[in-house]
Order: C-alpha cells, then sequence, then structure tokens
C-alpha cells in the first residue's frame, strides 16, 4: 500500500510542531523584543511627547534617553501586519471580554470628537489603540507560540531596567542632575515640572518616567520573569535558583530604592497572594504570611514614617485629584472632557495648596472624567473581568499563575497611579491580559503549557 502523497511532509515526536506554530514563535520572540524595547525606550505617557525629541546621536539612541512614541507605532504596525499571518482566530470564552477592548476603545474615539483639546485627545487614543492592538496580538498569536524567546527578550530588558536603578542609585542620578542643570536647562524654554521634580529627587526611576511607574514594571513584569527563569530546561536547579534570586533581590532593591509606597504595599500583598497558592500546608502558609506582613509592614513603616509626621502630601493630593475627577465626571456624564485632558478642567477646580497633575493617578477614574461613564465601565469591566475568569486555581503552571499575579499588580496600581498611560507599562499588560484569556482554560498540572506551542507534540511517556 503505498504512502499518502504528503506523507514525507509528516513529523512525529517531540520535533512534530506545525510550521503555524513555528512561524507564531518566531513572530513571540520579536513581540517580546518590542516590549523589552518599550520597557527601555517608550515609558513616557503619551501627553509628554512634546517633551521628548529623537536622539541626537549614537549615545543618546542606546543609552538612557526616550525614543519619541511615533516610532514604537510604526514598529507596533510592522509587527500587527506580520503578525496575521500567524495568527490563530480561535475565540476564547467568555466572548463577552474579548469584544470590551475594542468597545472600549471606540468609545475613546468618539470621546475624542468632544475633547477640550484635540491634539493631547489624539495621542492618547493612538497608544490606547497600540495597547488594544497588543491585548489582540496576546490572545490570537502568542496563545499558541512557542514563548521561550518571548520571555528571555523580557528578562533581558528588566535586567537593564535594573542594572540602570543600581547605576542611578549610586552615583548617576547625581550626574544626570548636574548634567540637566549644566546643559541642557539653560538652553530649553520650558520643561514639564514633573520632570524638574523627578531629577531634583534621589529616589531612582530607571528608565520609566518616574520612580513610581518604576515600582509598577516591577510588580507587573518581576513576577512572570522570575517564574520563566526557574522554567529554565538547560539549567541546573542550583543555577536557575540563584539566577531568579539575583532579579529577585536586585527587584527588591530597586523598589525600595524608587520610595514607591504603594509599590511597597502592593509587592507584599503578591507575595501573600503567591504564597497562599503553594502547595504547602495551611498551618505552615499561615505562619509564613504572617512574617511577610509583619517585615512588610514594619519595614514599610520605618521607611516612611517621616512622610507620614509630614503629612503624607502626595497622599491629600490625590485625594484631591480624585475629588475634581469625579467633579468633573459629574459635569460631563456621557463623553468627559477627551482623553488625556484631566489637567485642563482640574487647573480651574483644584484646591490652592495641592500641587498641579496632568493625570488623575487613578486610572479608572481617569476613564471617567476623560471619556464618561460609559469609557470607566467598559475598561474597568475589561480589567476586573479578565482578573476575574482567568484567575488560576493553583500552581499548576507558574508562569502562568506569575503572570496572573504581575497583572493584578498593574491593576491595583492603577487605582492611585497612572499606569495605563505608561507605554512601558501598558503593551506588555495587555499583551499578558491577551495571552491569559487564550490560556485560560488550561488544566492545572499542565506545567509545560504556557511556554509551549499548541500541537507541540511531547516526549515519550509525558502525555
Amino acid at each position: 500500500m503505498s504512502a499518502p502523497p504528503n506523507a514525507r511532509n509528516l513529523k512525529t515526536g517531540p520535533d512534530a510542531i506545525p510550521r503555524a506554530s513555528q512561524f507564531a514563535s518566531l513572530f513571540a520572540a520579536f513581540f517580546g523584543a518590542f516590549l523589552g524595547l518599550a520597557l527601555l525606550k517608550f515609558g513616557n505617557p503619551p501627553i509628554f511627547e512634546k517633551w521628548v525629541t529623537a536622539p541626537a546621536d549614537g549615545y543618546e539612541l542606546l543609552l538612557g534617553y526616550p525614543w519619541p512614541i511615533t516610532w514604537a507605532y510604526g514598529l507596533l504596525a510592522l509587527l500587527c501586519l506580520v503578525g496575521l499571518g500567524a495568527a490563530r482566530w480561535q475565540l476564547p470564552r467568555p466572548r463577552w471580554i474579548l469584544v470590551l477592548p475594542a468597545a472600549w476603545l471606540a468609545w475613546q474615539f468618539l470621546a475624542a470628537t468632544q475633547s477640550l483639546d484635540p491634539t493631547l485627545s489624539a495621542g492618547t487614543v493612538r497608544h490606547f489603540a497600540a495597547c488594544t492592538a497588543c491585548f489582540y496580538v496576546g490572545v490570537f498569536v502568542l496563545g499558541h507560540a512557542n514563548r521561550n524567546v518571548f520571555w528571555i527578550c523580557l528578562s533581558v530588558a528588566l535586567v537593564v531596567v535594573l542594572g540602570l536603578g543600581f547605576e542611578q542609585h549610586f552615583g548617576g542620578l547625581e550626574e544626570t542632575r548636574r548634567y540637566f542643570f549644566l546643559y541642557l536647562y539653560p538652553k530649553m524654554n520650558q520643561f514639564p515640572p514633573e520632570y524638574l521634580k523627578k531629577l531634583s529627587s534621589n529616589r531612582i526611576f530607571g528608565t520609566l518616567f518616574y520612580p513610581n511607574a518604576l515600582a509598577g514594571a516591577l510588580l507587573l513584569v518581576m513576577p512572570p520573569v522570575v517564574a520563566a527563569v526557574l522554567q529554565i530546561r538547560r539549567m541546573t536547579t542550583a543555577a536557575k535558583s540563584f539566577l531568579a534570586g539575583l532579579i529577585v533581590l536586585a527587584g527588591f532593591c530597586c523598589l525600595y530604592w524608587s520610595g514607591s509606597k504603594g509599590g511597597w504595599l502592593l509587592m507584599v500583598f503578591l507575595g501573600v497572594v503567591g504564597l497562599l497558592h503553594l502547595p504547602a500546608p495551611k498551618r505552615w502558609k499561615v505562619v509564613v504570611v504572617a512574617m511577610v506582613v509583619m517585615a512588610g509592614t514594619a519595614g514599610f513603616a520605618l521607611k516612611y514614617a517621616g512622610f507620614f509626621r509630614r503629612g503624607a502630601t502626595s497622599v491629600v493630593a490625590r485625594f484631591d485629584y480624585w475629588r475634581a475627577a469625579v467633579q468633573t465626571t459629574a459635569a460631563h456624564p456621557v463623553t468627559g472632557t477627551g482623553p488625556g485632558t484631566f489637567a485642563i478642567p482640574y487647573e480651574r477646580i483644584k484646591r490652592p495648596e495641592s500641587e498641579m497633575s496632568r493625570l488623575v493617578h487613578n486610572d479608572y477614574l481617569e476613564q471617567a472624567t476623560d471619556s464618561g461613564i460609559i469609557g470607566f465601565l467598559t475598561y474597568t469591566a475589561f480589567v476586573a473581568g479578565i482578573l476575574w475568569v482567568t484567575r488560576p486555581a493553583g500552581l499548576g503552571d507558574p508562569v502562568r499563575f506569575a503572570t496572573w499575579l504581575g497583572v493584578l499588580g498593574w491593576g491595583l496600581q492603577g487605582l492611585v497611579e497612572f499606569g495605563l498611560y505608561v507605554p512601558a507599562l501598558a503593551w506588555p499588560a495587555f499583551a499578558f491580559m491577551g495571552l491569559l484569556l487564550h490560556n485560560r482554560g488550561l488544566r492545572q498540572g499542565e506545567l509545560k503549557s504556557f511556554d509551549k506551542p499548541e500541537g507541540a507534540a511531547l516526549p515519550s511517556g509525558r502525555r
């Protein structure tokens, strides 16, 4: 009996990966490089884009200077076009969550037509479109790709961010401050007050817009990166543990030097959530969780005692931002004042003692004031819905659990910060959410599922 005409194209065993999945895996590597580049070069909110200029030479291009966000849009558009050839159009459930980002983005376009500042809104909506694209890439392409190189790219980017944080703490920040005020400040007419305040502080910020954004990057990216490192097969257990431990230690040092109070508390909370999911006796988990909470609270109290003695000015200021956001939403409940325009109404109604802010420092209230009740509801339902339907039952897949943990930290920080408006944070977060939604049906114990392509055959005896 003759063999089928295409028998020579069939493969069996561990290399039996469909060609489409191989292409998707190659795409995932490039997309991971893009998200890693976002962490390094696109850490400024789009509303500050007018202050970001193209690098003047190779030194500025490669080192700690941000790039214009329009460069990122071109790269992402090209990636999305290529990704169409690697996409697998299988709709995950529940379908209503899959529709929410598109509905939210459509409403942002509508709100932009009624904006108090069309220029600000146009830049913000372009950023939101990039966020939405990253989500659908996560759903339709990353979900069935081998993501080993994807995580390697993010790991390298995180290590660079941590390295720059160390450099800033040990003298680099002072040198940057000296260079700025000596050579740049006299030549330019205007700088955003937020940037001047950042340079005047000793809090590190890495490659991000400001210190709390660095804390957001650690909350979002460090958990899945550490989990991915611990899953590397070509390293011994001791080597993997040592490398993961170094990343965690460096991450906690940078979190401490960033001076982010919310970041500290959220990292303790994420640690507690992770510990509660460990496959250990309940009494041991209770003891360990109690120790972590006590140590974290004690460290927080010692680190920020002076801050609270001075009246916790940033906390008081946030309450004024939130009050103003609610007041503006009540005045413009349908389409808000336009994406990215909070500063315009806030300047008129802020309390005299509060410092000026261009963003609400609460992603959810920012949606309400900028794009009305529908913008608030669609965005909030999307983030909360993803976290709820993709919540893991246990540690069966460590990378998947850690990715969910990172998104949880990012979503919670959005209650006191503006991570949605920082491309370096929002783009990976949306991609992670898409990836989580694609893989929500994985069974506990499928350890290889979150970093292997669908259709890949397992070695003999591992099915």
